[in-house]
């Protein structure tokens, strides 16, 4: 009979348990508690020679790894910043948990934020500055300019064509070279009156407005007196001006013949000048010869006033 040991031959084996850590350390001591020496069992009724037993060899369970506290990691190290303020602020309830989302929490939470990413970009984009078209400025239509009121007929400087260069004016009469003389725009006819040579000793100019200015075919007649109905008498040829009240001063016998008389003829007619006189020549072309003097009305220029002046100085 062997000796007693306190145990059953057919008791199972008895799994020694970790010793707890050491707090200074972090490992366990050599022994099961501290000051315990290597090799004693916490189990009384246990031999050394049960450590030799095959399941003495494994762990015991999960806590062979080393207990886990709630304040902080194993082995009692510090806790990490981020898990002090969790305790801090969140409930007692969820101090402690742990929280995996796994693969599908996982795929929610970049779903969420992708969605959050494509509201945030559109947003942005419907906030995004945009160019405003300006708003053209009204047409300002010009007034329109007002015609100057026609001339009348009868008016020589009125019907003379404006021109910017220089004007032509016959000077007849009284003057040392009668006939066409040329004076710039705005001339008066005093000047047209030096350009033919200024007049001739002795002749009266007080019936003559000096200051007036001419137009373009104008005819100016210097000591010649007017007839009775306002024309001027021209002197006959090689002769001295004559009126028509005059003993032997006619005016049938100096009238001039419409269908023969040359420009210069019929430039030296009172109220006509050359453009005048052309537009003459240029009917009589086109129509042929001038049957009646009253056909004179036709030409351009020529009005009531113009032919009562005519009448009397042409023939047919």
């Amino acid at each position: 009979m062997g000796p007693v040991t306190g145990r059953h031959p057919l008791d199972p084996p008895t799994v020694p348990l970790p010793a707890p850590p050491d707090p200074g350390t972090g490992h366990p001591p050599p022994g099961w508690w501290p000051g315990e020496p290597r090799g004693l069992h916490p189990d009384p009724q246990r031999t050394d020679g049960d450590g030799d037993h095959p399941l003495a060899r494994f762990p015991a369970g999960p806590a062979a790894t080393g207990p886990t506290t709630e304040d902080g990691p194993p082995h009692g190290g510090r806790p990490s910043w981020w898990r002090r303020t969790a305790q801090r602020w969140l409930p007692s309830s969820l101090a402690g948990a742990r929280v995996d989302p796994g693969r599908p929490g996982a795929l929610a939470l970049l779903a969420v934020v992708l969605v959050g990413a494509v509201v945030a970009g559109i947003g942005v984009w419907s906030n995004r500055p945009t160019a405003q078209p300006v708003a053209g400025l009204p047409e300002v239509a010009a007034p329109p300019a007002t015609a100057a009121p026609p001339a009348a007929p009868g008016d020589p400087v009125a019907a003379a064509p404006v021109t910017a260069g220089p004007l032509v004016v016959s000077v007849v009469g009284k003057v040392l070279r009668p006939g066409l003389v040329r004076v710039p725009d705005g001339a008066r006819v005093a000047d047209a009156v030096d350009a033919a040579g200024g007049a001739l000793p002795g002749t009266d100019l007080a019936a003559l407005n000096l200051a007036r200015r001419v137009g373009d075919g104008e005819q100016i007649a210097i000591g010649v007196p007017p007839a009775a109905d306002g024309a001027p008498v021209l002197p006959a040829p090689g002769g001295e001006p004559v009126s028509g009240g005059e003993p032997g001063g006619d005016p049938g016998s100096r009238t001039v013949d419409l269908n023969t008389a040359t420009a210069a003829d019929l430039d030296a007619l009172p109220g006509v000048g050359p453009v005048t006189a052309k537009k003459i020549i240029d009917w009589r072309s086109a129509n042929g010869r001038f049957s009646r003097i009253e056909q004179l009305r036709e030409v351009d220029g020529i009005g009531e006033r113009r032919f009562s002046q005519l009448q009397a100085l042409v023939t047919v």
